[in-house]
C-alpha cells in the first residue's frame, strides 16, 4: 500500500520535471530562431504544448526560462564545491580549484547561446551581472563557512570579489577569443597574473 501512495508522487514529479524541461527547449529554439525580444510567452506556451496559465506554474517570465539554461546550475553548485576545498589552502587558491572544478559547467553549446542572449538587451545584460553578484555571495558565504574566525571576513569578502572578478574576465575571453584555450586555461592565467602581483 505504502508503494502504491508513492509511485504517483514520482509520476508527478517526474510530469513536472518533463514539463519544465519541455518549456525550456521550446523557449531556447524560439529565442535562437526569433531572438530574445520577438519571443513571447505565449509563443513558448504553445510551442511547449501547453497554456499561459501552465507557463506561470512553471516560470515567472521568460527570462526565467533562459536562466534555467545558464551556466548549468553553477550558483547552485558552487557551495558544494566550495566546501569541498581544504581550509589548509589560501582563500584564492581555494577559489581558483573549486572555479576550475565547474569550469566544464561554461563549456557547454547550451552555455554559449545563453550568453549571448544575455548580451542581446540591456535588461537581459544587468541580469547577467546579478548572476556574478549571486556567484560571489555564494562564495563568501561557503568561504565564511571554511575559514569562520570573524576577522577574516573582510578579507574574504576582498577575495570573493576579486576571484569573481578573475572568472567574469575569463567567461569573457573565452567568448571573445577562442584562440585563447579553454575556459579552465582563461582562469589559469588569470589566478596566475593575481598571484604575481
Amino acid at each position: 500500500m505504502e508503494n502504491a501512495l508513492e509511485e504517483p508522487e514520482g509520476l508527478r514529479a517526474r510530469k513536472r520535471r518533463e514539463t519544465r524541461q519541455r518549456i525550456v527547449e521550446a523557449g531556447m529554439k524560439l529565442f535562437v530562431e526569433n531572438g530574445y525580444e520577438a519571443t513571447t510567452l505565449d509563443m513558448i506556451a504553445a510551442a511547449a504544448g501547453i497554456s499561459r496559465r501552465t507557463f506561470f506554474y512553471y516560470f515567472k517570465s521568460k527570462e526565467d526560462v533562459l536562466l534555467a539554461r545558464q551556466g548549468s546550475g553553477f550558483p547552485q553548485a558552487l557551495r558544494a564545491a566550495m566546501l569541498e576545498q581544504s581550509p589548509q589552502k589560501t582563500p584564492l587558491a581555494a577559489a581558483r580549484d573549486c572555479f576550475l572544478a565547474l569550469a566544464s559547467r561554461y563549456e557547454t553549446k547550451d552555455s554559449a547561446t545563453v550568453d549571448r542572449l544575455l548580451r542581446s538587451t540591456e535588461a537581459l545584460r544587468a541580469r547577467k551581472n546579478a548572476l556574478f553578484i549571486e556567484i560571489e555571495a555564494v562564495l563568501f558565504a561557503a568561504m565564511c563557512e571554511l575559514w569562520p574566525t570573524p576577522d577574516r571576513r573582510n578579507g574574504l569578502r576582498i577575495t570573493t570579489m576579486v576571484a569573481t572578478g578573475a572568472l567574469r574576465l575569463a567567461l569573457d575571453d573565452r567568448r571573445v577569443d577562442d584562440k585563447r584555450g579553454s575556459l579552465s586555461d582563461c582562469l589559469r592565467r588569470n589566478f596566475a597574473l593575481l598571484e604575481d602581483l
